[in-house]
């Protein structure tokens, strides 16, 4: 069991980009002791450090992609891949609980990706990514995705490594996501808002949203984009590059731990 978030977590399989995928068992969590004054995540937090310090080596800037199930993160990577200048030099790992259904629909836009199938885990561990990433040239690439389970709650406390953290809210789920979920949007570095081409549809509010997401992450880069029509996508190009080359980047930390007490919900 997760002993953050008590979700059933299993050992996870990552399934490599293959005919015939080839399929591994990460070694699981195990039974540990923790000792008084030990911080909770100190464990994924050694292994993060030990990734990125391997990124770094390879000179590649590996993004955290987390969102809710549902918003798009899958088609904005298939857009990304499909306008990526360089063909096969964009990887991804994809998080899920079961099926390698996203990592077959990326290696269709050009994406070289691996699938980790959690069982019943919510989130990613930076544990697991390490046998992923065996299977990838770090040093061909030129950027890393890692789209993490889909959930707005248990992934904001994990580092991964990454560079870059990427939260996705869709206009269908509402301009008040951030206030609901405020850890998580605090921890972004780029917000982005995808199928904007259905705002007016669904009634959405971009005032709103933009005031919110301001509220609980003042510090991220906010990016509209709709990942159908390629709305957005040359400016979310644009705020990741920035956001790499920010000298103020907290990635080293958590910043969950400076997170903000969850704000009252504002007046429509």
């Amino acid at each position: 069991m997760c002993t953050t978030c008590n979700c059933g977590q299993t050992e996870p399989v990552v399934a490599a980009a293959a005919v015939q995928p080839a399929v591994i068992a990460a070694p699981g969590p195990g039974a540990r002791r923790l000792e008084l004054g030990e911080a909770l995540l100190s464990h994924n937090d050694a292994h993060a450090a030990a990734l990125r310090r391997r990124f770094a080596a390879a000179g590649l800037p590996v993004l955290n992609l987390l969102s809710s199930p549902g918003s798009g993160k899958t088609a904005l990577l298939e857009r990304l891949g499909r306008d990526w200048n360089s063909p096969g030099r964009l990887g991804a790992i994809v998080g899920d609980l079961a099926t390698d259904n996203d990592a077959c629909r990326l290696r269709a836009a050009g994406i070289e990706a691996v699938q980790i199938t959690t069982g019943q885990a919510c989130h990613l561990e930076a544990s697991m990514l390490e046998p992923a990433l065996d299977h990838f040239d770090l040093e061909a690439l030129e950027l890393l995705v890692i789209e993490n389970v889909g959930n707005l709650v248990c992934p904001a406390a994990y580092d991964l490594g990454e560079s870059l953290r990427l939260v996705l809210l869709a206009v269908t789920e509402g301009e008040d996501k951030p206030l609901k979920y405020p850890v998580m949007f605090h921890s972004a570095d780029v917000v982005v808002i995808n199928k904007i081409d259905l705002a007016a549809a669904v009634e959405f509010d971009r005032e709103h949203a933009h005031r919110h997401i301001a509220r609980v992450a003042p510090a991220a880069r906010i990016v509209e984009v709709s990942a159908r029509t390629g709305e957005g996508m040359a400016a979310l190009r644009e705020a990741i590059a920035a956001g790499l080359d920010d000298p103020a980047r907290r990635r080293e930390q958590h910043l969950v731990a400076a997170a903000p007490a969850t704000p009252a919900p504002t007046p429509a």
